[in-house]
């Protein structure tokens, strides 16, 4: 809906939207108003009444074909020792083509709100949208409080969800789409490979994810290293970075959180998207991906961006080809 240069036309709307929100908040607050429950003379209650309806008829009006999506905020489709698992549902404002990409909202394995704003400005929600996806953007929880495997489960409820509320927001739930950046591409790559049938995707697009922790960047990792990835691995792995176990234990552990090392001839079809100057998460990660897929025939492609880093400016081109690939797999199919 928003995008990082928007038009004067845009800018008005969104003011005038702003506006009537307002107006709408003091209607509300004068309707709940003591004074007014407990009035006898009804009038005052039907008149409010009466301009609230009309101020919703202009929001209604508002929502304009500028806008490729209603975006519906914290949506909660589970709980974990009672902290609440949410997500953000956008929904096309034009015509819908009853399918559903499920957007792990994740960098760095934290999910605050900004990872949702990061996905705005790359255009990831106007771009499917537009395409007529409706896009759930599931928030896993942040590393600070989950291990990476607590967060793939976390990613397949959020799956589970979706397609028990499927017929509401008029998806086919045997057809998702499953996409992520970085650490969002790593969840989603893991939840790809690892599905049951119950979280079972038909296709899956990613952007730089890592794979591979046990050979990141070209490089075999001493499971026992102190090193960046040797420590953020133990703790996707473990939640902790310090961790009492032998080689062998530690290895099988990197194992299961390395989407690469599990691919089976199950996995959907996979689209992967990276930058050959990424400095953050080599190319060599998609590429493993990639010939651990085709190594089982799972159709799969990889798009190298020249100059790319982590991300790219003009990354909402590539989110394009993405959005495309999407219908062709999943509408079109």
């Amino acid at each position: 809906m928003t995008s990082s240069l928007p038009t004067p036309g845009i800018e008005a709307t969104l003011d005038l939207c702003t506006k009537l929100r307002r107006i709408l908040h003091f209607f509300r607050e004068l309707l709940n108003a003591s004074f007014l429950i407990r009035a006898r003379n009804t009038m005052y209650r039907l008149v409010l009444t009466a301009l609230m309806s009309v101020v919703v008829l202009l929001l209604t009006c508002v929502v304009n074909a500028d806008d490729p999506y209603v975006q519906h905020e914290n949506i909660v489709y589970g709980d974990v020792h009672g902290i609440a698992l949410v997500m953000d549902v956008f929904v096309p404002t034009g015509t819908k083509n009853g399918h559903a990409i499920v957007d792990v909202a994740s960098g760095a394995w934290h999910s605050d709100r900004s990872k949702i704003r990061d996905h705005k400005r790359a255009q990831v929600y106007d771009l499917m949208c537009g395409q007529g996806f409706t896009v759930f953007a599931v928030r896993p929880g942040s590393i600070t409080k989950f291990s990476g495997l607590e967060m793939l489960k976390h990613v397949n409820r959020g799956i589970r969800f979706i397609k028990e509320h499927s017929t509401e927001y008029d998806i086919a739930p045997e057809e998702l789409g499953l996409m992520g950046a970085s650490a969002g591409g790593h969840l989603a790559c893991l939840a790809a490979v690892t599905a049951d049938d119950t979280t079972r995707v038909k296709a899956t697009a990613v952007f730089f994810p890592p794979t591979d922790f046990l050979d990141y960047g070209g490089k075999k990792l001493d499971v026992s290293s102190e090193g960046r990835i040797g420590g953020l691995a133990r703790v996707l792995a473990y939640g902790k970075r310090d961790v009492d176990q032998s080689p062998e234990e530690i290895t099988k552990a990197f194992v299961s959180i390395s989407p690469a090392r599990l691919v089976t001839k199950a996995a959907p079809p996979f689209l992967l998207i990276h930058g050959d100057a990424d400095p953050a998460v080599p190319l060599q990660q998609s590429q493993v991906m990639l010939k651990a897929l085709q190594e089982k025939d799972v159709p799969a492609e990889l798009i190298v961006k020249p100059g790319g880093a982590h991300p790219w400016p003009t990354i909402h081109e590539e989110v394009a080809v993405m959005a495309k690939w999407f219908h062709k797999k999943l509408v079109d199919e």
